[in-house]
């Protein structure tokens, strides 16, 4: 087993290798093992249903290289996704997912908020309208609660003046300031605004456990100090019963022959096709990959895409409006392990975005951005600078969209909402500045950039504007859920992972009641 990276605490039976077999049968099956799929394997422990995981990657490895940057930004040694299309232009990139077990948890920063109330609700934007939910944030707030516990959130409710009512405190109290942060946060407060201790499961205690993790935000984690989708969530959920196969590529769903019901999945694994059988086909492959494999599951009864009767499937594809933002003080350095601890919310409410703090750019980060750029300097940059990402909402349109031809997949996306990011980015450059930080460097995020990615599939109250019912079960096929962004109405403003875990509870009942 060492050699599939198994983590340890999991024996050989956890993982279904489908050996000699042309056909397996199960009670769930789940595609996908990021933070929806994960949580809801987790959430069906107790249930009494067979739980299948079919992941396409496998485990990532722990090893050195996963904290060396160089490694994640110059040498790709952990992209596996392969390509993408731009719709607009023809041209492929290279998109920001990874098919490991975890998915894009095993990268993220793990910054995990919850949306605010207002988020649940259709917003005016100076641009257009964000969609409400078929459901409010009191539906979704214990969930949150229990997801905090799960991934062992650090955080405090009292300093963000849009922080949503919590029932449950947070498992453990914010994560510090180091130095350099904490004297920037004392420049924001004399400036007015209330900068916050942000919610975190990176569970460090000192400096050195800080300096071990110190690229955790957007690299791998082989400490074990970062919750994660894999590590928090999903290893419990093989210790209590749940199967997973790993390095399978489910490549579409079969319906019955009315078309109302999935009978079986096919999937490519290794040199053959296996035909997994269920009573309940649970989707969360990520918002574009979902979408895509509904949209080639096509068939007689659903010639536009599986569960596409509303012509909505692919479409309404949100990535958020994004920043790098960095400000630099050429005469003072910045010793700083792990800077993601600070955020400001004091433009949420007025529908421009949220700040929150980098884990730390190193000049290796930087490269990919600025090419032409000496690595001495890019050196002296990141040893100087404080480092931003800034999100502002986009919102739902019909022409951003995920489409299929054969095995290509193609993202049509234009960018909407950019003035309000725009005056996002021009309010932090005059606070950097007082704040003592003159040289501003600025990123936005282009088509490859899209951790953040939801909407193709939303979730409504209406079948003829919605892909899935507000438990998000497709209206059209009664058996296929949706447990990734991809149901989202709209995409807020904040990182969307604590929301997808916290619905993935909140529908997990449903699935079960549904199987039995």
């Amino acid at each position: 087993m060492t050699d599939l990276n198994v983590p340890d605490g999991l024996t050989a039976d956890v993982l279904e290798t489908a050996t000699g077999v042309d056909e397996i049968d199960t009670d769930v099956l789940i595609i996908g093992s990021g933070m929806g799929g994960s949580t809801l394997a987790w959430a069906l422990r107790d249930s009494g249903a067979r739980v299948l995981v079919v992941e396409r990657g496998r485990f990532l490895p722990r090893e050195p290289e996963n904290s060396q940057p160089e490694h994640m930004y110059l040498k790709g040694r952990y992209k596996n996704a392969g390509q993408w299309y731009d719709g607009a232009t023809g041209k492929p990139f290279a998109p920001g997912v990874y098919y490991w077990v975890g998915g894009n948890t095993r990268f993220y920063g793990a910054m995990l908020p919850r949306f605010r109330r207002s988020d649940f609700t259709e917003v005016q934007h100076r641009e257009g309208r964000s969609r409400a939910w078929p459901f409010g944030y009191d539906d979704l707030e214990p969930h949150y609660g229990t997801m905090e516990r799960l991934l062992q959130v650090h955080g405090q409710t009292t300093e963000d003046p849009t922080e949503p009512p919590h029932s449950t405190p947070y498992p453990h109290p914010p994560l510090p300031h180091e130095p350099t942060i904490e004297r920037f946060a004392g420049a924001l407060r004399r400036q007015g605004l209330h900068p916050h201790h942000t919610p975190n499961a990176l569970n460090v205690v000192t400096q050195a456990d800080r300096a071990a993790v110190c690229t955790a935000d957007g690299c791998p984690d082989d400490t074990g100090m970062k919750s994660d989708a894999e590590n928090r969530i999903l290893v419990p959920a093989l210790q209590a019963g749940a199967k997973l196969m790993i390095e399978a590529v489910v490549t579409r769903l079969i319906t019955a022959p009315d078309g109302r019901t999935v009978v079986a999945a096919e999937a490519s694994h290794g040199d053959r096709t296996i035909r997994i059988t269920a009573r309940q086909f649970v989707v969360a492959a990520g918002a574009v990959n979902s979408a895509a494999l509904l949209l080639r599951s096509a068939n007689d009864q659903h010639p536009e895409g599986l569960g596409n009767s509303s012509g909505l499937l692919g479409r309404n594809y949100m990535v958020h409006n994004s920043t790098f933002f960095v400000g630099v003080n050429p005469f003072r350095t910045n010793p700083t392990k792990w800077q993601k601890t600070l955020g400001v919310n004091d433009f949420y409410e007025e529908t421009l975005g949220n700040l929150q703090m980098l884990g730390k750019l190193q000049a290796p980060m930087l490269k990919p951005a600025r090419a032409w750029a000496p690595m001495w300097a890019l050196k002296f940059m990141a040893a100087r600078s404080i480092d931003i990402y800034l999100t502002s909402e986009d919102l739902p349109s019909r022409d951003n969209r995920v489409r299929v031809d054969g095995d290509r997949t193609i993202i049509d996306w234009t960018p909407n909402n950019v003035s309000a990011h725009h005056e996002l980015v021009k309010r932090v450059t005059k606070i950097v500045r007082k704040a003592g930080y003159p040289l501003i460097f600025t990123q936005r995020m282009g088509i490859e950039t899209n951790s953040h990615m939801c909407g193709t599939a939303v979730a409504g109250t209406d079948p003829a504007e919605s892909v899935l019912d507000p438990f998000c079960r497709s209206h059209d096929v009664g058996n296929l859920w949706l447990a990734d962004a991809s149901f989202f109405p709209s995409s807020a403003a904040l990182n969307p992972a604590l929301t997808i875990g916290a619905n993935a509870l909140r529908i997990a009942p449903a699935i079960a009641a549904a199987v039995s």
